[in-house]
């Protein structure tokens, strides 16, 4: 998919151990945490202590069907592991017993107001999703149980604890800070003081809300050591066709398929053009991703990044044309290219992806829209100008579109022949015309073809062929 990491951790590192059980100390020692017995469930035909994920049933708040017995994510509601109705085994089916255990809670319940006035203090959060956190704060915080008896997870740190762990949403969200102080430590930063000094971002589904956006945030407050979040950009569910994703009713695409088919680049295109920056669920439709390459990514972008740079190398000999005099339409021209970086930038720093898209197809439309007014095949006097500055929109184009299509982007850098990568390159930049005239293009190449009708058609068929339950 054209993802890049500066690290790649774990929650089974060796650093994000440790510091879960830092951070579990230091809560600790400051009383957040009291022990309860409680009963979990035991499988008898596979002789095991059942995690939460492995026992299925009925939601007692919504009724919803199939939930897992810590969550469910028809209506949101965390669960305790007890609370499940009907519940079975997902590994064989059967009815599992119950049996008694000393589990340690966090007093969450201690955390309603600190909670409440982080939520309506932070003007950044997403104020759908604010307003009914701020609902289950009103109705009453539970309790929070951290520990399972499994073989796997972090052990608990206590020497009256020994064979539990805590349940792994105690510690997966430490490990973006456990990894951040990493990453810095072998660079010779201090990770703490940047982390408490940067800007943070974590990226959720919608089915995670509860954890964090109270969990986490509790935790963090509790500890006094780092941080919470600045944003915390919550998405919808991926649909296929107005339905589920769902692959033992064969209702799903494989990201292997769509990459054997199509770019990388498409699938990141189509997806973050259909994504607002809310719950709302999201609905991948072949047609739909037919209509977004070829009249968006190809109609609109490649078809002014081919045309003005076929017409430099036809006509120019592969050299950027000087510019001339300006016109009133080469100024205002000007003045687009110079302030599409901040449009666009000031989108995506605010998470509001498919704006930031929509900016640069708007740029990208204007381009074109120029060249055509121009006319450069007609106006010989006049196309010098007009090249030049839409070479320099062309490059602007390639910065813009590097976070979105970061492997077409690079290959239109390398046909400016430009140096070193477009992802080196600094924001602003893409609001500069920095190619002067002389400076050579290599022979253009289509950056991008159609998606044929035939294609679709035929990925539609295997998926209805596939599915034992269509939508």
């Amino acid at each position: 998919m054209g993802i890049s990491f500066d690290i790649f951790h774990q929650t089974s590192s060796k650093e994000n151990i440790q510091f879960t059980q830092h951070i579990f100390t230091k809560l600790y020692e400051k009383g957040f945490f009291f022990e309860r017995s409680v009963s979990q469930s035991y499988c008898e035909e596979c002789k095991k202590v059942l995690p939460d994920r492995y026992v299925k049933g009925t939601c007692p708040h919504c009724n919803a069907l199939e939930q897992y017995s810590d969550g469910c994510e028809e209506c949101g509601k965390v669960l305790q592991p007890s609370e499940i109705e009907e519940p079975h085994c997902a590994i064989c089916g059967s009815t599992p017993s119950s049996k008694e255990s000393q589990h340690y809670f966090f007093r969450l319940s201690q955390f309603s107001k600190a909670l409440e006035e982080w939520l309506t203090g932070n003007p950044h959060l997403q104020s759908e999703v604010k307003n009914y956190v701020l609902q289950w704060i009103s109705a009453g915080l539970e309790d929070w149980d951290v520990t399972r008896d499994l073989t796997w997870g972090v052990p608990i740190p206590l020497s009256e604890a020994k064979g539990k762990v805590l349940y792994n949403w105690f510690d997966n969200h430490l490990c973006y800070i456990s990894t951040t102080l990493k990453y810095f430590a072998d660079r010779g930063i201090d990770g703490r003081e940047f982390w408490n000094s940067a800007r943070i971002y974590h990226f959720i589904g919608k089915d995670i809300v509860y954890h964090h956006y109270l969990f986490l945030p509790a935790m963090r407050l509790g500890a006094e050591e780092f941080k919470l979040p600045d944003l915390i950009p919550t998405r919808g569910h991926l649909l296929l066709h107005g339905a589920k994703f769902s692959k033992s009713r064969g209702w799903f695409v494989s990201l292997r398929a769509v990459l054997n088919l199509f770019p990388a680049d498409y699938l990141r295109y189509y997806l973050t053009a259909i994504t607002p920056y809310s719950q709302s669920d999201v609905n991948f439709d072949w047609e739909g991703f037919q209509a977004r390459i070829n009249n968006e990514l190809i109609a609109n972008i490649g078809n002014f990044i081919h045309r003005t740079l076929t017409f430099i190398w036809s006509n120019y000999d592969g050299k950027v044309p000087k510019a001339e005099n300006y016109d009133a339409l080469d100024t205002q021209f000007r003045g687009r290219i110079e302030k599409v970086a901040n449009d666009v930038g000031k989108e995506i720093e605010i998470i509001e992806l498919s704006k930031g898209l929509r900016k640069i197809l708007e740029f990208s439309d204007f381009c074109n829209r120029y060249f055509q007014r121009k006319e450069p095949w007609a106006n010989r006097k006049e196309a010098s100008t007009c090249l030049h500055l839409c070479v320099n929109a062309v490059k602007s184009l390639a910065i813009l579109l590097a976070p979105y299509l970061p492997l077409s982007a690079e290959v239109l850098w390398e046909q400016l022949k430009l140096e070193g990568t477009v992802h080196e390159q600094k924001w602003d930049s893409a609001s500069k015309l920095s190619l002067k005239g002389g400076q050579e293009i290599s022979k253009p190449r289509v950056l991008f073809r159609k998606v044929e009708a035939e294609e679709v058609e035929r990925e539609k068929q295997k998926l209805l062929g596939r599915s034992r339950e269509p939508s």
